[in-house]
């Protein structure tokens, strides 16, 4: 276990008064060695606060006794979300994306995480198949909600088989346990086709609407699929499979609607772009929380750049953003964009395949058919990788030199972790400036604002 670094004090918060500085160890608070951000952010919240704080050039460590006022955030950032040890996966699951990579990537990229904690910190999604009756107690006790987990299918069989691990036979189990209690889970259904499709995926669906009746919702998504799988069975939908899945998912959801009053389950923006199918408007998607997933995203944003709606388009938590991104000061991690020039000249939207027709609707809802929406194939991973979150500086380095660099090119943050791409690269090794925005639709009208029509148009 490794005590926590400070990596940011915030000026004028106890901490700062008490003269803790970024550098310094944290080796107990009140008396405790915490093992996660969650424990940490519990035990600060006290009107006193008993630090032992080990500095790099002292001798001996240092105890401090902070007080402050109820309520007031303590203060500090640390380095790490877990400070005992990240949970890792023992699936082999065939259509996991971490198999899928590339070498020479950045260490922390291959980690693949099976923690609950970094499920409730961050949104990834846990199997439950190393999770235990503590872990049960602590969620249940402490109400760590909401969670996230992979059911892919609920026959055991089929589900021992796709994530090549027994006990993923029994660990769904977990899910009954904490549902139970009244903790909130949301669902996410990995689609392979011919692994667990058709038959397999409607008894998953309606055990989802009987035996699971409680998960706030229930994503279905397609497999992704980068050049770079070695698994033979694995490959892509089918415009006729995606259409058939599409039809299924649809199906079971407007009868768990009518039948709990309320629509819980869906499939992803990315289904109805594979079937050639009109998205859904956002009436059709309750309050739920499964943005990163494509749930509702694309119409989401369509309402919040035409002003239809102002809701943001929820956690930003990307791509391997718990093994490679700060934790945060609350329970949630959130990106900010970079900070970009401000200009009125006209834009050049990049974007990924899949989130192309998205822009163009919405530019299209905003009547601006003079801006220009240039997807960027992804060429980097491959395969079927459409979405904007995986972008490269390589891709987009070359498609910039193609296009030509004489242009105001704009680029959502979606792509950035910490202000790198997943290759390692940052925005200023691209060979043109380009400003990066919030990925929301209300950034996207802003950027517009500012970018008057041409004669010809107004």
């Amino acid at each position: 276990m490794s005590a926590p670094v400070i990596s940011e004090v915030a000026e004028g918060s106890p901490a700062s008064r008490a003269g803790l500085k970024v550098g310094d160890v944290l080796v107990s608070v009140n008396g405790i060695e915490p093992l996660d951000v969650i424990e940490y952010q519990q035990l600060v919240d006290g009107p006193l606060v008993k630090l032992v704080i080990r500095r790099p050039d002292a001798p001996v460590d240092r105890r401090v006794s902070i007080e402050k006022l109820d309520g007031e955030p303590f203060g500090i950032r640390v380095d790490s979300a877990v400070f005992d040890r990240i949970r890792t996966c023992d699936n082999h699951c065939e259509f996991c994306f971490i198999y899928q990579l590339p070498k020479g990537l950045r260490k922390s990229l291959y980690l693949k995480d099976d923690d609950y904690r970094l499920s409730f910190l961050y949104g990834n999604f846990t199997t439950l198949t190393r999770f235990t009756e503590l872990d049960a107690e602590r969620v249940i006790t402490e109400r760590l909600s909401p969670l996230y987990v992979s059911i892919h299918a609920t026959d055991p069989e089929v589900r021992a088989a796709m994530l090549r691990n027994k006990r993923g036979a029994t660990s769904l189990r977990w899910l009954d346990v904490l549902l139970d209690a009244g903790i909130e889970i949301h669902g996410q259904v990995v689609v392979c086709p011919g692994v667990n499709d058709g038959l397999i995926l409607e008894q998953t669906l309606l055990d989802c609407l009987d035996r699971f009746g409680s998960l706030a919702s229930v994503a279905v998504v397609p497999l992704g699929l980068s050049k770079h799988s070695t698994e033979a069975a694995m490959r892509p939908h089918s415009l006729e499979e995606a259409s058939d899945v599409l039809s299924l998912v649809e199906a079971v959801s407007d009868a768990g609607a009518r039948l709990r009053g309320r629509r819980t389950i869906f499939a992803s923006d990315e289904y109805y772009l594979m079937a050639e199918r009109p998205l859904r408007a956002l009436s059709y998607y309750a309050d739920i929380d499964q943005f990163e997933n494509g749930i509702g995203m694309a119409a989401q944003f369509v309402a919040d750049a035409t002003g239809a709606s102002e809701a943001s388009i929820g956690r930003h938590s990307g791509f391997f953003q718990a093994v490679d991104g700060a934790p945060p000061w609350g329970y949630r991690s959130e990106r900010s964009a970079l900070d970009s020039p401000r200009s009125t000249e006209r834009p050049t939207l990049l974007t990924g395949t899949f989130g192309a027709p998205i822009l163009q609707a919405a530019l299209h809802e905003l009547g601006r058919a003079d801006v220009e929406v240039v997807p960027v194939a992804n060429d980097y991973f491959g395969g079927t990788t459409g979405v904007t979150g995986l972008l490269t500086g390589e891709d987009l380095t070359r498609v910039i030199t193609q296009v030509g660099v004489d242009r105001r090119w704009v680029l959502p943050d979606v792509c950035l972790n910490e202000g790198r791409f997943l290759d390692g690269s940052t925005v200023t090794d691209l060979p043109a400036p380009v400003e990066v925005v919030a990925t929301t639709g209300s950034a996207l009208r802003a950027l517009l604002e500012r970018a008057p029509l041409p004669a010809s148009l107004s």
